[in-house]
């Protein structure tokens, strides 16, 4: 079993690339405005490799958010989605299928059903991080579904229209009881590892501190790898891993069956104790495509689409009950 944690790709921040990036993302228009997409139904997790369970999710076109689109979307009768999976991608949001061609993941799996109510065809275009943002800064991408955080910086830039919690999890052996119950008291003896130099690390380092104020004991154990980390869960040697929720989905996902299965113990917001962190839809500022994307995604969760799909990704744990435009973000010291 391999404990997957989504990093960040790393900046590559050569103009000759985000140039051609650009030429290679140019969306094509036409004069008149394009019929809807005979879409009817997205297959979600295809080719997932049981990182995900393939679903087929009806979903048609809704005239009343059709016509709330930009007449230049509209116009072209796609919706482009950006993704900042390369180059190795991150399980089970956004990676290369079984298939070696198809990019799947739950995050290019919402875009698709988004494009399904927006009665267009979803063209997903796999890049870095960092030029997922120049395609979007470009207009090249209309909207990058990539597992991005919701902060007041980026909002400096960018419209969002939330679809996801961005929660952190706790991951145990499957026999093992113990609960996290959203209190950081009940880590008191536990020995918990974590990636050093991450969100999951500072928050874990704070309740270390309180709880030793207190006389109680917390250990935090560091690992040089994901492989490591297993080992040391599955012998006991320590009680739990604390990580980005989805990539614990997904090891969970791959130990059912096995000698070693693991389970989630509790969830815990990304942002802190303050503030619920949100992942979200993002698109260039006043490109006037933020509020039709939340219509589109509150019509699939009011409609049932929204669970299928996050059932099929094992993320039900994320769920949001509405999909908001440019909710409270990350605060300007902690993006």
């Amino acid at each position: 079993m391999t404990i997957i944690t989504p990093k960040r790709l790393q900046t590559l921040g050569a103009l000759a690339a985000a140039a051609a990036l650009v030429a290679g993302l140019a969306a094509c228009s036409s004069s008149t405005e394009a019929a809807p997409a005979d879409t009817g139904t997205v297959t979600v997790a295809a080719f997932s490799n049981g990182a995900g369970t393939e679903t087929k999710i009806k979903v048609s076109a809704i005239e009343e958010i059709r016509k709330t689109l930009p007449k230049k979307v509209l116009d072209s009768g796609k919706l482009t989605i950006g993704i900042g999976a390369l180059p190795s991608g991150f399980p089970p949001l956004a990676f290369t299928g079984d298939d070696n061609e198809t990019l799947t993941g739950a995050e290019p799996d919402l875009g698709r059903l988004v494009a399904g109510v927006f009665g267009l065809k979803p063209e997903v275009k796999n890049a870095t991080w960092d030029n997922l943002f120049v395609g979007i800064d470009t207009g090249a991408t209309d909207v990058g579904f990539s597992n991005i955080t919701d902060t007041e910086k980026r909002k400096e830039k960018y419209d969002f229209a939330s679809y996801r919690g961005d929660n952190l999890a706790f991951q145990v052996k499957a026999s093992n009881k113990w609960e996290f119950d959203n209190n950081f008291e009940n880590l008191n003896g536990l020995n918990v590892a974590v990636g050093s130099g991450t969100n999951q690390e500072k928050i874990l380092l704070e309740w270390k501190t309180k709880l030793e104020a207190e006389g109680k004991t917390l250990t935090v154990t560091y690992f040089p790898d994901n492989n490591a980390t297993t080992l040391a869960l599955n012998s006991g040697k320590i009680d739990a891993y604390f990580g980005p929720n989805p990539g614990i989905a997904y090891g969970n996902k791959l130990t059912e069956g096995s000698a070693n299965p693991t389970r989630t113990a509790g969830i815990f917001s990304g942002a802190g104790e303050t503030l619920e962190g949100l992942i979200a839809a993002t698109v260039k500022k006043d490109s006037g495509l933020a509020q039709p994307i939340a219509d589109a995604i509150n019509y699939l969760i009011d409609n049932g689409q929204y669970g299928q799909w996050l059932d099929a990704w094992g993320l039900k744990n994320e769920a949001v009950k509405k999909s908001l435009v440019n909710p409270p973000g990350l605060p300007l010291d902690n993006n």
